[in-house]
C-alpha cells in the first residue's frame, strides 16, 4: 500500500512539475525516421529499466525515474543500436547487457542536471551506482518524502552537502519540520527554493514558521508543491535584496497578502522600481514590506506629466519653474514605470524618496493622476513621433526612443532632437549608458551630457571604458570636467587623443611650452590649426608632431 501512495504522489508531482517543459532536442536519433521516434524512445526506456531494476538490483521505482528522464544519455545509447521496429525492444536489451552504461550520466541527467554539466561531477573510474550509492540513497530518501525527481537535481547544485548526508538523518529533518505544522507539500517547496534549510540556516526557518504558521499562510494555498515553490520564490525576493535572515518574520507575516494577492513578477518589478531610485536594494525591500499597499498602486501602465507629479508630491511653482528651466528635456509627459529614473535625471531621486517614506505621504503614489488629456502634451513631439511611425525603420527609433524615455527623458522636441542624434539599437545604447553610470558618474550629470552631446553614446562600451580610464589615470583629469567638454569622447582616442596629449606633455617636458592648454582646446582644435599653434611655440615642432607622434599613432 505504502509503495502504491509512494508511486501515486511521485506521479502526480512529476506530471505537475513536467507540463510546461520541453524536451530537449535529440540529434543522435537522426538516423531514426520521425515516425518511429517515439517508439524507440519508448521501448529503449522499457529496456533500461528492466535492465537496471533486473540486472543491476535497482527499486523499480527509480529505475523508472532514472530512464524515463535521462532523455540526452539514452539517445546516446539508442545512435548505437541498429533499428529495426519488430525488434528493437530485443537488440537494445540485448546491448545493454554486453555493453554496460555509466549509470551516474543516467542518474544525474534524471534528477534535473543538464547533460552539458554532467561530465563535471561524474566519479572518476565508476561506472556503477552500487560503486558510490550515497548521493543515489540521499536521492531516494527525498524522493520517499514526495520531492519530485527530476527536480533534485537543483538541490544537487545549489548544495550538493545535502546529498552526502545520511539518508535517515535526511527524513529526520524533512520529519522534523512537519512536527511544526507544515504539510508535505510546503515543506519540499522551501527546500527547493531555501536548499540551505536541509544544512542548518535555524534563523531562516524561524522567519518562515512565523509566516506560514503563526500568520497563518497555510490556509491561502492548497497542498501542491508546483503552489508552495511559487510562495517561497516570492518571499526568497525579500532575502535576496540582502534582508536579514531571522530579523522580518514578524514584517514577512503582516505583509502576507502580498505573496497571497501578487505573482513572482509583480513583486520583483515593484521592488525595481524602487531600487532604481539609487537607494539600497535592502532598504527598497523593507519599505515595500512595510507598505504591501503599494503593490495595488498602477507603477507601470498610468501616464504621468512630470511637473504635474511634481506640484502633487508639494513642489510649490517657483520651485517647479527652476527644476524645468535647469532640466528641461525632461518636460513633458513619460510613463510612470519610468518616474525613479526621471528623478535621478533631475537629481531629485533622495527629495522623492523622503517624500514617499513619510507615514502616509506614499499614498501620493497611488492617487497622482493626469487631470486634463491636454496636460503637458508637446505637440511637436506628436507630429514628430508620427512621422517616425510611417517610416520604414519605425520600430528601430522607437526602441531607441523607450531607451531615452527609460532614462528620464520627457515626450518633448528636445527628445527627438537628441534621438536623431543617436546611433545604434535601443539595447546597444542602454549598454553604453550604464557603462557610464558604471565608471562613477552621476546619472543627473550623464544626462545632461547626452542632451548636449549625443554623439557620445555613439560608440561601444570598450572603447567608452578606454577613454574615461585615459582621461582619469594617464592624463590624471577628474571625470568630472566631462561636464565642460563631453565631445572629449566622441575623439578617436588612438589617432587623435593619445597622441596629441602625449606630445603636449613632451613640449612641457622639454621647457618648449610653458602654458597649460585646456583639455578642449588640446583636443578639439582642427589639425590645421594645432599645427599653426605648435609652429608659434617652436619651429621645429610641427616636423616632431608628424613624424615621431602622429605617425606613431
Amino acid at each position: 500500500m505504502r509503495f502504491l501512495l509512494h508511486r501515486a504522489v511521485l506521479s502526480f508531482n512529476i506530471r505537475h512539475f513536467s507540463s510546461n517543459v520541453k524536451h530537449p532536442r535529440l540529434p543522435n536519433l537522426s538516423k531514426i525516421s520521425f515516425k518511429h521516434r517515439r517508439q524507440a524512445i519508448q521501448e529503449a526506456q522499457e529496456a533500461l529499466t528492466d535492465y537496471l531494476h533486473s540486472t543491476r538490483s535497482l527499486s523499480f521505482t527509480y529505475a523508472e525515474q532514472i530512464s524515463k528522464n535521462s532523455l540526452v544519455s539514452l539517445s546516446s545509447v539508442i545512435s548505437e543500436v541498429k533499428f529495426t521496429p519488430s525488434t528493437f525492444s530485443n537488440s537494445f536489451g540485448r546491448f545493454l547487457r554486453y555493453h554496460p552504461i555509466n549509470e551516474f550520466e543516467f542518474f544525474y541527467e534524471s534528477i534535473g542536471i543538464n547533460h552539458n554539466e554532467i561530465s563535471l561531477i561524474l566519479p572518476e573510474n565508476k561506472f556503477f551506482l552500487h560503486e558510490d550509492p550515497t548521493v543515489l540513497n540521499a536521492a531516494c530518501a527525498l524522493s520517499e518524502f514526495g520531492f519530485p525527481w527530476n527536480k533534485l537535481g537543483s538541490l544537487y547544485k545549489e548544495q550538493v552537502s545535502i546529498f552526502n548526508q545520511n539518508p535517515d538523518e535526511l527524513t529526520k529533518k524533512l520529519v522534523g519540520f512537519r512536527s511544526y505544522g507544515l504539510n508535505t507539500a510546503a515543506v519540499i517547496g522551501i527546500c527547493l527554493v531555501f536548499s540551505r534549510v536541509l544544512i542548518g540556516e535555524d534563523e531562516l526557518v524561524s522567519d518562515l514558521i512565523k509566516l506560514i504558521i503563526d500568520f497563518d499562510l497555510m490556509s491561502s494555498f492548497e497542498n501542491n508543491v508546483i503552489v508552495w515553490c511559487e510562495v517561497c520564490r516570492k518571499i526568497k525576493v525579500f532575502y535576496d535584496l540582502g534582508c536579514e535572515k531571522g530579523g522580518i518574520g514578524e514584517l514577512l507575516g503582516r505583509s502576507k497578502t502580498i505573496f497571497v494577492d501578487f505573482s513572482e513578477e509583480v513583486l520583483v518589478q515593484n521592488v525595481e522600481f524602487f531600487c532604481k531610485l539609487g537607494i539600497e536594494r535592502k532598504e527598497a525591500g523593507l519599505f515595500l514590506l512595510e507598505r504591501p499597499e503599494i503593490f495595488r498602486f498602477d507603477l507601470k501602465e498610468k501616464v504621468i506629466s512630470v511637473a504635474g507629479l511634481l506640484k502633487h508630491f508639494g513642489m510649490n511653482s517657483d520651485e517647479i519653474e527652476s527644476v524645468l528651466e535647469k532640466f528641461p528635456y525632461i518636460l513633458g509627459r513619460n510613463s510612470m514605470q519610468n518616474l525613479p529614473q526621471i528623478m535621478r535625471a533631475l537629481n531629485l531621486n533622495e527629495w522623492f524618496y523622503s517624500k514617499i517614506t513619510k507615514e502616509e505621504d506614499y499614498h501620493l503614489l497611488g492617487t497622482y493622476a493626469i487631470t486634463d488629456s491636454d496636460q503637458d502634451m508637446d505637440r511637436n513631439y506628436i507630429e514628430a513621433l508620427e512621422k517616425i511611425r510611417l517610416s520604414k525603420n519605425h520600430i528601430h527609433y522607437e526602441c531607441k526612443l523607450e531607451f531615452l524615455h527609460g532614462i528620464g527623458f520627457g515626450e518633448n522636441k528636445l527628445t527627438m532632437c537628441v534621438l536623431n542624434g543617436l546611433h545604434g539599437t535601443g539595447r546597444e545604447l542602454k549598454e553604453r549608458f550604464d557603462c557610464m553610470i558604471r565608471q562613477g558618474f552621476c546619472f543627473s550629470r550623464l544626462c545632461k551630457m547626452l542632451n548636449f552631446t549625443p554623439k557620445l553614446l555613439n560608440q561601444n562600451s570598450e572603447i567608452l571604458e578606454k577613454k574615461i580610464k585615459f582621461l582619469s589615470f594617464e592624463m590624471g583629469t577628474s571625470a568630472q570636467y566631462l561636464d565642460a567638454f563631453p565631445a572629449f569622447l566622441c575623439y578617436d582616442l588612438e589617432k587623435r587623443i593619445q597622441p596629441r596629449y602625449k606630445f603636449h606633455m613632451w613640449l612641457t617636458d622639454t621647457g618648449l611650452c610653458t602654458k597649460n592648454y585646456s583639455l578642449a582646446s588640446l583636443i578639439a582644435t582642427s589639425e590645421k590649426n594645432f599645427i599653426a599653434r605648435i609652429s608659434n611655440i617652436h619651429p621645429a615642432a610641427p616636423k616632431m608632431w608628424l613624424e615621431c607622434f602622429k605617425l606613431k599613432s
